[in-house]
């Protein structure tokens, strides 16, 4: 399970007459993620900055895009890194406005707009499914529905084969060790699970 934004998130700000646009948008894969911010900058061509972070479970990458460095990308991540938000892209778009901030101010700016866009945005916890395939032979058939019977499944296919009942379903991933562990005592081991 983790936390993530229910969807795309805007909040902005004016330091010292430069703008600074926050946003923020659920991000499954690194590749999305990086689509999103080409998305971004095509919105925003005259920007003069276009800083981001994304964490996307153990991976994470920023940019300063040309301020100073660390003044920007590694604030943005800071700030998303402590909301324990994941699976996520922030990105903060500035228009500078002819004062310079300085590497302090500069750092307020970025981390600050992004932390009050992720304080404000709609947030949803997400439980991971896994599509898994179960086996088991005949004489378990009614002990397999018993073990089905709790678990939070979506698409389940039934089918008998020759040997037994082939059970396909969708399913939370928390849900599946347990169950393989069950199954496996139940059967006394002749009952098989297979993620696909």
């Amino acid at each position: 399970m983790f936390t993530t934004l229910a969807k795309e998130s805007r909040h902005s700000t004016v330091v010292k007459n430069s703008e600074f646009l926050g946003f923020a948008a659920p991000s499954p894969t690194r590749e999305a993620a990086l689509l999103w911010l080409e998305d971004i900058r095509g919105r925003y061509p005259d920007a003069s900055h276009v800083c981001w972070a994304y964490k996307i479970g153990v991976e994470y990458r920023f940019s300063d895009d040309g301020e100073p460095s660390g003044t920007a990308g590694a604030p943005i991540f800071r700030v998303l890194e402590l909301s324990g938000l994941d699976f996520l892209t922030v990105a903060v778009v500035r228009f500078y406005g002819g004062t310079n901030l300085g590497a302090g101010g500069l750092a307020r700016a970025y981390g600050g707009v992004i932390a009050e866009l992720l304080r404000l945005a709609v947030k949803i916890e997400v439980h991971p499914r896994v599509m898994v395939k179960i086996y088991v032979p005949f004489e378990f058939t009614s002990l397999l529905h018993r073990l089905l019977e709790p678990l939070d499944m979506l698409e389940r296919l039934d089918e008998f084969t020759e040997a037994g009942l082939e059970v396909c379903f969708l399913g939370l991933e928390s849900e599946v060790m347990p169950f393989q562990t069950a199954l496996q005592n139940g059967t006394r081991g002749q009952g098989k699970l297979e993620r696909l």
